[in-house]
């Protein structure tokens, strides 16, 4: 079976790049992670390298202006010819040259059930709006905040004694699995 290629963008710990990587090690996943890149030295690199992949940063500072750091993340992102990108904690928005080159083929996580609570603070506004369940999403990416094409959600109750971090921790065991069913659908594909 050719499994397609995955390039994965992180900027955290890699909890979402490490289900991935755990779902590509059964014999029938569709796709392989062949990079993974990250825009700061992000803890989650350490998965990447342990798993014998390529990892890289491209950090925004190294650049002259966000163009550059646009067109060089495009770059460094082609160059190794996925199928799939995806944002897997990644905390800056893509520019123009990743969504030409990619468009259509880029999904990213979000820990709130779209449109409500886009954004950098999903389970923050989520607690402060009140509201009793929230949950996460895969979305196709195109130019704005988190309003591309839903591709799967999935809901958590929110609890009367929730803090933000207790929210975002039971949002990301469920994250997870949908995310790599995502990715194994879109992959299978092909």
């Amino acid at each position: 079976m050719t499994r397609l290629p995955v390039v994965v963008l992180i900027s955290g710990t890699g909890s979402n790049l490490a289900a991935l990587l755990e779902a590509a090690r059964a014999e029938d996943c569709p796709f392989r992670v062949v990079a993974v890149i990250a825009d700061r030295d992000a803890a989650g690199l350490e998965h990447a390298r342990t798993a014998g992949i390529p990892a890289q940063i491209v950090r925004l500072g190294d650049h002259p202006d966000r163009a550059a750091w646009d067109q060089a993340l495009a770059d460094a992102v082609a160059a190794h010819g996925p199928d799939l990108v995806v944002l897997a904690g990644f905390m800056k928005l893509v520019g123009p040259p990743l969504l030409e080159a990619f468009g259509g083929r880029i999904v990213n996580t979000h820990p709130a059930l779209l449109p409500s609570f886009p954004g950098a603070h999903g389970v923050r506004d989520a607690l402060a709006h009140g509201v009793r369940i929230t949950g996460c999403s895969v979305i196709e990416v195109d130019a704005g905040v988190d309003t591309g094409r839903i591709l799967a959600q999935a809901a958590v109750e929110v609890h009367e004694d929730d803090t933000e971090a207790a929210l975002h921790e039971r949002i990301k065991a469920v994250e997870q699995p949908l995310l790599v069913d995502v990715v194994r659908r879109l992959t299978s594909a092909g």
